[in-house]
């Protein structure tokens, strides 16, 4: 099966566009960002949400594995 991250990434940043506030569509472009090893975006995606959502457990988690990814223990 063939991922299409970028595609999917485009279609994320229209939605960022029409709702820069949303905390699923931020986590979302997160999670595509970590999965393409752009984790310095997808941290910038996060910190975003949790002042938005800050006792959201999904994007805590995602946060430290993104961290985990940019070795930042």
């Amino acid at each position: 099966m063939l991922k299409d991250y970028e595609g999917a990434l485009e279609d994320l940043e229209k939605a960022y566009v029409l709702d820069s506030n949303n905390a699923f569509t931020l986590t979302t472009r997160a999670n595509v960002k970590k999965t393409l090893k752009d984790y310095e975006e997808a941290l910038e995606d996060l910190d975003k949400v949790h002042v938005l959502d800050p006792n959201n457990a999904f994007t805590l988690t995602t946060h430290g594995d993104v961290k985990g990814g940019l070795k930042d223990y």
